[in-house]
């Protein structure tokens, strides 16, 4: 079931508040919706359904860490330039005007509250959406999918892990069960309204 956490102080305004554009005082200021989670949750099957809400480009690390490194070793100086990357060019983009929505990890509660503090400055609105599936699930679909992404099972739970708890505001998307449930989640909490679905189930 999809809900909204506000812990330890976050921002009790809410996600999907319609904040930001302080820096380039422009009203025109493009949308941010940050979708984290853990390897195999399915991040990328939210952020597909989040960018058909908000007409958003998405941008993935697992892209980006692939045109900055050739053969990525995954050390923390690389991860580091990965999501400076990533957060410079959501940053560009949302003062454009552009709608985005970044599909990444996002374990390290720092990079967290760095792309928090850049998109509630800089964008039109920011939200962080942070997916959840269950175990036996995350292990099956990530056995069968066949992308981008490095990460196997291993590195799932290396990740659970590592993972520093969120303790901000957020919406929870459980992706344990079939895509409908998934997508009527993300609906809910981009307005209800429908959209056209998107193809791939097991990013």
């Amino acid at each position: 079931m999809s809900n909204r956490d506000a812990v330890d102080g976050g921002d009790t305004a809410g996600a999907f508040a319609g904040r930001g554009g302080d820096e380039t005082g422009d009203a025109e200021a493009g949308a941010l919706a940050v979708v984290c989670g853990l390897p195999g949750v399915g991040k990328t099957t939210v952020a597909e359904r989040i960018a058909a809400h908000i007409d958003g480009e998405i941008l993935r690390t697992d892209v980006i860490r692939k045109e900055l490194f050739g053969d990525p070793d995954y050390s923390d100086a690389e991860t580091e330039a990965v999501y400076a990357g990533l957060i410079d060019r959501a940053r560009e983009r949302a003062a454009d005007g552009d709608a985005v929505v970044l599909d990444a990890t996002f374990a390290d509660a720092r990079f967290r509250a760095e792309v928090r503090e850049m998109g509630e400055r800089v964008a039109g609105s920011f939200d962080l959406v942070a997916v959840e599936c269950d175990e036996p699930v995350v292990e099956r679909r990530i056995e069968r999918r066949d992308g981008i992404s490095d990460a196997d099972f291993e590195v799932y739970l290396h990740f659970k892990d590592a993972f520093d708890r969120i303790e901000t505001d957020h919406v929870v998307v459980d992706n344990s069960g079939d895509e409908t449930e998934t997508f009527a989640q993300v609906d809910g909490a981009f307005g209800g309204s429908s959209v056209d679905d998107p193809t791939d189930r097991d990013a």
